[in-house]
């Protein structure tokens, strides 16, 4: 589901990236190859932004000709949902806090793109506020 499309620049015998969807996502590498591995780093940390700022993370849009599609892992997609479920009721952290009953680390493990949370907090959070996961395989 957030499977984002970037496009790679050539520059100065190096290669940078960008992003429609997440504009403030970059990265860089000395080969393609090393953009497409540091470019998962660049959108989770662009990801951060939009959590600091309380915006929605928006929903990728189809990728066009020439883009190259990174996605992001399961446990970050889950908490890239439970962020735009947030939203979508106008919540803050400590509204999750108050109706989880639970600490404010733990809230702000859930809603960090690099802490390594168990999927099951996440499903708990989700389902707090009426939302459910659901997993899906797809041929890479």
């Amino acid at each position: 589901m957030y499977s984002y499309a970037i496009r790679a620049h050539a520059e100065a015998g190096s290669f940078w990236s960008s992003c429609r969807d997440i504009p403030e996502a970059h990265s860089a590498g000395d080969t393609v190859e090393e953009l497409i591995e540091n470019a998962v780093e660049g959108l989770v940390l662009a990801l951060t932004i939009y959590v600091d700022q309380l915006r929605p993370i928006p929903l990728p849009s189809v990728p066009a000709e020439g883009e190259r599609v990174i996605h992001l892992s399961a446990l970050v997609a889950a908490k890239v949902s439970l962020w735009n479920a947030m939203r979508e009721k106008n919540m803050r952290k400590a509204d999750l806090i108050r109706l989880l009953g639970s600490a404010q680390t733990k809230v702000d493990r859930l809603l960090d793109f690099e802490h390594g949370s168990k999927i099951e907090h996440v499903e708990a959070a989700l389902a707090a506020l009426g939302k459910r996961l659901a997993v899906s395989v797809e041929a890479a």
